[in-house]
């Protein structure tokens, strides 16, 4: 197993992720630091870097090396983006960074530093269009992608932290400096002439610390329970009064507000300004937060190269084979388990009624179930469904991966009023909630099925009669103890399914 390391140098923050790369083309995230550096302040003036930004900035990416040298890391890949990229004195900054570091740094182009955003979204997001917007602190980065396939793609010469200080003299009002940001931006965007083939049903994806954090003072707010970037949605009425609350405050009480970092306190207001403007110029409805972005798209083309020429194909299938990789899991025991409880599925249709779309559900639950047990065999249903719950997937939504944490949590004897999941209850309707407690029981007839891992019980049919379904089951050998196991469903298959339960 190799371990790399991924360096990002912006213009407000600079980040450290270390990753082990698995066999299979998958890699797993088992380190990270950040520091807040604003290597952009002050750029404004004359476009050279500051030799206190530079100073801080080695002395950060020193902490850094000793963080990744101590994790053994094989390769270490450092980038410099906006701030870097439009410093007059970027030869200088590289020179120095190295002769003090150690660190090679590649200063990417607004090309290469977009592409590697939308790398890092489109393996992420199982989203076929999208607009991209990634607020940096000196650019913000504008992509558009139709059919997996990037269209256009623009960079803004101002971020959160070059917005900020282009008008903190503006105005001593907070409201009126946002006006004046908003005006300024939209002028800025007005230029974009690919704008006018934006599809209309396109979705809006925001990428960035700033927009991280927005999603995570919303979720605060209204005490969300799942505590997960990645794929959540932000209405933008809810937007509205968050924006209306922060940009009239000053800094010390714009930092108490809980969710919002203090490091990015003073310049959030400005990151919202920009968000706005774009929003009211394509009238979006609602913001789908990535936590995937510029670094996740470094580790996925040296994980998986071929991104560099076309996407994952299977978004939600790469991230489960992540996780089944990671833990070391049985895999052919995982794939037979989902392809019997498709099996049940399809054939049971007609009581279940639930739309096609829950296959999706119904996959991360079968091949996860024994997700648990990597960490404890007793009790493993429940310790499958916290990781699957906090397991950040990829290529689902945030509700749907509740739902398939609950099915996988119910596949042995666990009841789902046992499994401490109330307050995750809350993000589901009712349809949602009967829906995870029938494929908690698809799943675990299924998992029964091959209870000796060994596949002997190739195939299923199901017969609806009355009040009864009878399962016949095709094997290739003796499979006593599956049909054993199976049978202690039937108190649960009656109430999920109101009908007996008889097994061939």
């Amino acid at each position: 197993m190799e371990k790399i390391a991924i360096i990002d140098i912006g213009s407000n923050m600079a980040r450290l992720v270390i990753a082990n790369i698995l066999e299979g083309g998958y890699f797993v995230v088992i380190d990270e630091l950040k520091e807040p550096v604003r290597l952009a302040q002050d750029m404004e003036i004359d476009g050279f870097l500051r030799p206190l930004r530079i100073q801080q900035m080695i002395k950060t990416l020193n902490t850094f090396k000793c963080l990744y040298e101590s994790h053994g890391v094989s390769k270490v890949f450092a980038y410099g983006t906006a701030a870097v990229r439009r410093a007059k004195n970027q030869k200088n900054f590289v020179e120095e960074v190295l002769s003090n570091c150690g660190i090679k740094l590649t200063v990417l182009s607004q090309e290469e530093e977009a592409s590697l955003v939308y790398t890092g979204v489109i393996n992420s997001m199982d989203v076929p269009k999208g607009l991209i917007i990634d607020i940096g602190g000196g650019s913000t980065k504008i992509i558009y992608y139709n059919r997996r396939t990037l269209i256009a793609q623009d960079t803004l010469p101002f971020g959160a932290v070059t917005l900020t200080e282009k008008f903190q003299n503006a105005s001593k009002d907070p409201m009126h400096r946002t006006e004046l940001m908003e005006k300024y931006v939209g002028e800025e965007m007005s230029k974009l002439e690919w704008f006018d083939m934006i599809d209309e049903d396109v979705r809006f994806i925001g990428v960035g610390g700033s927009l991280r954090n927005l999603g995570k003072i919303s979720r605060r707010f209204k005490r969300y329970p799942l505590d997960m970037a990645h794929n959540y949605k932000l209405p933008f009425e809810e937007f509205d009064n968050i924006y209306q609350k922060i940009r009239v405050l000053d800094i010390d009480k714009a930092a108490r507000i809980k969710g919002l970092s203090s490091a990015r306190a003073d310049i959030f207001p400005a990151a919202l300004a920009i968000l706005n403007t774009l929003r009211k110029r394509l009238n979006f409805e609602e913001i789908t937060i990535s936590g995937a972005g510029f670094r996740e798209g470094a580790l996925f083309r040296y994980s998986v190269p071929m991104v560099a020429e076309k996407p994952i194909g299977d978004v939600l299938g790469h991230s489960i084979y992540t996780m089944l990789t990671h833990f070391n899991m049985n895999i052919p025991h995982s794939e037979h388990v989902f392809d019997l409880s498709l099996q049940l599925y399809r054939q049971l249709k007609v009581l279940h009624k639930l739309p096609r779309s829950y296959i999706k559900v119904l996959r991360v639950a079968a091949q996860l179930h024994d997700i648990g047990s990597s960490f404890k065999f007793y009790d493993h249903p429940k310790h499958s469904f916290y990781l699957i719950l906090n397991s950040n997937m990829y290529g689902i939504p945030q509700e749907d991966l509740v739902i398939a944490a609950i099915a996988a949590g119910m596949h042995s004897r666990t009841q789902l009023e046992g499994m401490e999941v109330e307050q995750y209850l809350n993000m589901l309707n009712e349809e949602q909630i009967d829906a995870s407690k029938k494929l908690g029981v698809i799943v675990r007839i299924a998992e029964a099925f091959d209870r000796s891992m060994g596949r002997v019980i190739k195939g299923i049919s199901c017969d609806i009669l009355g009040d009864s379904v009878i399962i016949k089951t095709e094997s290739v050998s003796d499979c006593a103890l599956e049909i054993k196991d199976a049978m202690t469903a039937i108190y649960d298959f009656r109430r999920a399914f109101r009908k007996n339960l008889e097994i061939l």
